[in-house]
């Protein structure tokens, strides 16, 4: 089992784990200068005064700003047969009613998906529909001269269907005569494993070994459970919105609330035919996004509006649209499947996974690839992995990409499932996971036949044993005691996970610092913030390389005409990836303060070093402050130079973070309620470049994760309606809602991030429902495997068996 341990410890005998890790990379905590450190979040200030700029705010510059509003399908599935536009035309200050017919309309098909070039996923959207397949598809755009004009105008749009049957079941979708929703010249772009017919956008298999070979064994016990995940939204408190006009230089600037601008820009660029050149995206402050910015969901309706009537438009979706025409999580259904020897020894684990998603393909094929290529490695011992899923479509909403990406939904099958195993064949649940999980220096080679990014990556950090020790003890585990009233039963549940580090041979960050004169820097980096600290990372990074406060350098982010190329923030990416450009560009302008120190220290550079806003001898103790480099370096008399720092970063790599879930409940037989007296989880993510900033992820995921095992998410009628329109009617623990939670940092040393730092935001995302399954199969042997957990499955569970003590 692994131990934590570092590369360097376990190189003699692992020659494989052997990293070019450059030497600063791995520091001892105390000779750390600002990573490790919490300094307050970078925009804190701003977001505290109110001073923060969200793309809504820009609205005020543009005195000619206009605003729109969608008229969207009120079935679930039909061909638009007539449009009554005439009153909402004849309003006053109504500047633009567009249709699927208008000639301003772009007809290319895309994908909404904000994924890297080529889009691994079907382009099969239009800007605005003629055929309709959910409540929900945007028909009219309209820009007004004012919101309340917009949505007036709205109102009066009339639209009549032809109705075709319809599909909200995943299951009956696959069925051959259930109702088909695409044509197969409909999309292009089509994805591997498509079968427009059974309305099925993709199909996935992946095998190590012969998992199928080892269920036929005698000598073997074989389980089957199945599972069922919710849909879930994203409920971010800043609503997409969009901002777009024409520059004085005739180029597109779209401000946008997004979590991709480089991956936007190319797919406008696609979906207009227009040039690259002539798109500027920029992102202000992000309210929030959780994956349900990774995608381009509305700037095409603002950019169509702007271009047709040549003014600036605003579209701010409105709270019922986030609930049922943005994004949600892929609800899904699973089954697991194990063979276990009567030693404990799993010889096969079989996940099979049907994943509803929705209307169209965006992020379909990727996710559902998670569900099996996140949990799964983890259990690297296992010799014989087998992995199938169906991507279906039905007339429900789109789905996209939410924190975890399919990590949830598979960790819930696959730990609920373990759980049930070990109990029903007499293991120590945690014994029974720890004979099977990953240790430093095995090869991963389930991820890469799963389908997975990071094929035969080498597990270089790995804190699962201290995750272990620490949560149990963090929980009191096996050490409470059973409440005095005989109808209250207390019970403890564990469940663990890994994630990934960014998309390994799929990712690219880049960054440039520049030196002022003063001794100061400016930082541009492509990496986006949204709201998670990133900005603050980063010039904690930079601010570890170069020696000086954090206060001394400024940052810009996330202006594809200003900033350096990113991939943007997805897949626990931004510190690994953009993090470690940023180090890099940090290490090129050090190099080059270092030669103009050596001419004015009349000292060789390898004695020279920086700290405290100085250049030091570390041989004869000479200094000189940066500021003096950075005159003379501007100013000298012989020489002169703009000091400059550039770097970009891509990688093979995706080293996993770890994370171990506890929960402690008290459930009562009576009713089947329950309460969770605590969650505690503890998270190896090698090291945490700010540590309150990373306990802060962790407790924002968890909280997550607990809607996602308690919470009804979001439902629909039988006539594919949204039931759910508003928060008031969305079941998301409030404060006093949620146990207390637990965040625990378990420092490793990844060798391959910067200063050894691997990715924390997702990972506490998978763990609380299968955790809780757990906890009340413990308390009052009842096993709920469709979330959500409610008190009225559990009192039909305890009526229809005994429980078990």
């Amino acid at each position: 089992m692994s131990d934590g341990g570092t590369a360097e410890e376990v190189t003699a005998e692992e020659p494989l784990l052997e990293w070019d890790e450059s030497e600063n990379n791995r520091k001892d905590p105390e000779e750390r200068l600002s990573v490790s450190r919490s300094p307050p979040k970078y925009d804190d200030p701003k977001l505290v005064t109110g001073d923060a700029k969200f793309t809504a705010d820009y609205a005020e510059q543009f005195p000619d700003l206009a605003h729109a509003a969608v008229v969207r399908s009120e079935i679930p599935h039909g061909k638009v047969t007539e449009i009554h536009t005439e009153e909402a035309e004849e309003m006053d200050g109504v500047l633009a009613v567009l249709t699927p017919w208008s000639e301003e309309v772009p007809d290319n098909k895309y994908t909404s998906a904000g994924q890297s070039y080529p889009e691994p996923s079907p382009w099969d959207m239009n800007v605005l529909n003629e055929t309709v397949r959910y409540v929900g598809d945007p028909i009219v755009a309209i820009a007004a001269e004012s919101q309340e004009t917009a949505d007036s105008a709205a109102e009066t749009v009339d639209i009549e269907y032809e109705e075709y049957d319809y599909v909200l079941d995943p299951e009956e979708a696959f069925d051959p005569d259930a109702p088909q929703l695409f044509d197969d010249d409909e999309v292009e772009n089509k994805i591997v494993g498509h079968d427009y017919e059974r309305n099925r956008m993709s199909h996935i298999e992946g095998e190590l070994g012969d998992a199928r070979e080892q269920f036929e064994r005698d000598d073997v016990h074989v389980h089957e459970t199945e599972w069922e995940s919710s849909p879930q939204v994203h409920a971010q408190l800043e609503k997409h919105t969009s901002l777009v006009y024409t520059d004085e230089d005739d180029r597109i600037v779209v401000i946008t609330s997004t979590q991709v601008p480089n991956h936007t820009r190319r797919q406008l660029a696609h979906l207009f035919d227009v040039p690259i050149r002539d798109i500027r995206v920029k992102k202000p402050r992000v309210g929030g996004g959780f994956g349900g910015k990774q995608a381009m969901v509305i700037e095409p309706i603002p950019m169509t509006l702007s271009l047709a009537i040549g003014r600036p438009v605003m579209y701010e979706a409105s709270r019922k649209e986030e609930f049922h025409a943005m994004r949600r999580r892929h609800p899904m259904r699973l089954r697991t499947r194990t063979a276990v020897t009567d030693d404990g020894d799993i010889e096969a684990i079989e996940l099979y996974a049907l994943s509803n998603t929705g209307a169209y393909g965006s992020h379909g094929m990727t996710v559902a690839g998670n569900v099996g290529a996140k949990p799964l490695p983890m259990y690297s011992k296992v010799p014989n992995v087998r992995f199938v899923a169906d991507i279906v479509h039905t007339n429900t909403p789109q789905t996209g990409a939410m924190r975890g990406y399919g990590a949830p939904q598979g960790t819930l099958a696959v730990e609920g499932h373990l759980d049930e195993v070990a109990r029903d064949l007499g293991f120590d649940p945690i014994a029974f996971r720890q004979k099977h999980y990953m240790e430093v220096g095995d090869v991963d080679e389930i991820a890469g036949a799963m389908g997975g990014e990071g094929a035969d990556r080498i597990i270089r950090s790995c804190g699962l044993d201290e995750c272990i020790e620490r949560g149990m003890e963090a929980i009191g585990w096996g050490e409470y005691d059973e409440p005095d009233e005989p109808h209250l039963h207390r019970g403890q549940g564990v469940a663990l996970s890994a994630q990934g580090t960014g998309v390994a041979g799929d990712e690219l960050g880049a960054a440039q610092i520049m030196m002022n004169e003063d001794g100061s820097f400016h930082l541009h980096v492509g990496g986006v913030d949204i709201g998670t600290g990133a900005d603050t990372a980063m010039i904690q990074i930079a601010a570890e390389v170069l020696g000086c406060p954090e206060d001394d350098i400024v940052i810009k982010a996330a202006d594809t005409d200003v900033t350096p190329f990113d991939y943007g923030a997805y897949a626990s990416s931004t510190t690994y990836i953009s993090g470690m450009a940023v180090k890099k560009a940090a290490e090129d302008a050090k190099e080059r303060i270092l030669e103009w120190a050596g001419k004015l220290l009349d000292e060789p550079v390898e004695n020279l070093e920086t700290a405290d806003s100085e250049v030091y001898s570390e041989e004869t103790g000479g200094s000189l402050p940066l500021e003096e480099v950075g005159f003379e370096a501007a100013y000298g008399d012989d020489e002169r130079e703009h000091i400059l720092g550039k770097g970009s970063h891509c990688t093979e790599e995706s080293p996993p973070p770890f994370a171990a879930q506890f929960v402690d409940v008290t459930v009562d037989e009576r009713t089947g309620e329950f309460e969770v007296n605590d969650l505690a989880v503890a998270v190896d993510c090698g090291v945490a470049i700010n540590p309150g900033m990373a306990e802060g992820q962790i407790e924002g995921a968890n909280h997550m994760s607990y809607e996602m095992a308690v919470g009804e998410g979001v439902t629909f009628d039988e006539n594919g309606r949204p039931e759910v329109t508003a928060y008031s009617e969305y079941d998301i623990p409030s404060a006093s809602e949620t146990p207390s939670i637990e965040a625990i940092l378990v420092e490793t040393h990844e060798p391959t991030g910067p200063f050894g730092a691997k990715s924390v935001a997702e990972v506490p995302t998978n763990t609380v429902p299968p955790a809780l399954s757990n906890a009340i199969r413990d308390a009052v042997g009842v096993r709920i495997s469709e979330m959500p957990i409610t008190a009225e499955k559990i009192k039909a569970g305890l009526d229809g068996s005994e429980r078990s003590d």
